[in-house]
């Protein structure tokens, strides 16, 4: 079985934690966050992926090399220019055999059970079925109608909310046919969403819509970015989370050193080779990335710390991300969602740092 993971995207939203660094491998609970989902694929049987790749592509099969690690075979389809979703998996044409295709939209944090997918799709002899998700606000998302046996009957792109009937939306993940990139032309830019899909179900292709109440989110700001790393602390999706679990909360890399009246609050995850100054208090929802040094006295709460940073002595971290490899020096103060590049360096001259 084959999956396409479409991660071609320039993670513009995401910026400035993008700015040299390809979204699908921004750390999630400090691994690039496409290893999740290579993982929950493997999980379910699927033992070849293919990454559609554009921005910084070798940044990607750096880390991730031919998947064996992961126990599949990973190959890479580049576009030389965007293609959008459905030009970009149409690229990867030369990869796929008669079975059924996978996709996966490469900023979608999600613990769906694949099988029960795959099984769907095959009991419905369907072309193409889309995991549709549940969310209390669909407008600015494309609406998904099915009928009583889960069959598409229509799709309201953005839809104003004198047009929302229903609260479905299209959650990124398909199971289709790859007869149907019969219908997309080569090397220029088309759309699932827009284009192929409604032209499938003009044309009376079988299109059926998979309800999941699994787990799911877009991660692709940095709003949704926090939220993603809050939900996996709090064990509403499952990721592997590296480190030793310690009183159901905690999670500790290797080689700490923990000076004397460090607290540890609330769910955390540490890093490896990961130094804390005494009297420090990690609070709620606090992920340290490797070999991140910490002052004395600081406070730590909902922040996350990209790898190799080093934070000063009497330091307030609140609300906020801070990128790889950054110096924040003694008593600053950064708070309320503002996200620091990688490579940052924060002086007390500077004041308070704040979105």
């Amino acid at each position: 079985m084959k999956a396409v993971i479409i991660a071609g995207g320039k993670g513009t939203r995401l910026r400035p934690l993008t700015n040299d660094l390809p979204k699908s491998i921004v750390p999630v609970i400090n691994r690039p966050f496409i290893i999740h989902q290579i993982e929950l694929l493997a999980t379910h049987g699927i033992d070849e992926i293919i990454i559609n790749l554009h921005y910084l592509s070798q940044e990607i099969k750096k880390v991730l090399g031919d998947g064996r690690k992961w126990g599949v075979k990973i190959d890479y389809s580049i576009e030389s220019s965007p293609l959008g979703t459905a030009g970009a998996v149409k690229n990867a044409e030369e990869f796929f055999d008669s079975g059924p295709l996978i996709i996966f939209n490469g900023d979608v944090l999600t613990d769906l059970n694949i099988s029960k997918l795959l099984n769907f799709h095959q009991q419905k002899q369907a072309a193409v079925t889309l995991t549709l998700t549940e969310v209390d606000d669909p407008t600015p998302f494309g609406l998904v109608l099915v009928d009583e046996q889960q069959k598409v009957k229509s799709f309201v792109e953005k839809p104003g909310w004198n047009l929302v009937t229903a609260r479905t939306i299209n959650a990124g993940t398909y199971v289709v046919d790859p007869k149907i990139f019969d219908l997309v032309p080569k090397g220029v830019p088309f759309s699932f969403e827009r284009e192929l899909f409604p032209r499938l179900l003009k044309e009376a292709w079988p299109i059926f819509g998979f309800a999941s109440s699994a787990y799911w989110l877009d991660i692709g700001n940095p709003q949704k970015y926090k939220e993603a790393h809050q939900a996996i602390l709090r064990g509403e999706v499952a990721v592997n989370i590296h480190g030793t679990r310690t009183d159901g909360k905690f999670w500790f890399g290797r080689q700490l050193e923990l000076d004397t009246g460090v607290k540890f609050l609330g769910p955390s995850v540490i890093g490896d080779k990961v130094k804390i100054g005494k009297e420090t208090e990690i609070k709620d929802f606090v992920v340290i990335g490797d070999q991140v040094t910490i002052g004395s006295r600081c406070s730590l709460d909902r922040a996350i710390i990209w790898q190799g940073t080093k934070i000063g002595n009497r330091v307030s971290l609140v609300d906020c991300v801070v990128g790889a490899h950054c110096v924040i020096e003694d008593d600053v103060i950064i708070e309320h969602g503002a996200v620091l590049a990688s490579h940052s360096v924060v002086s007390k001259e500077q004041g308070l740092l704040h979105k």
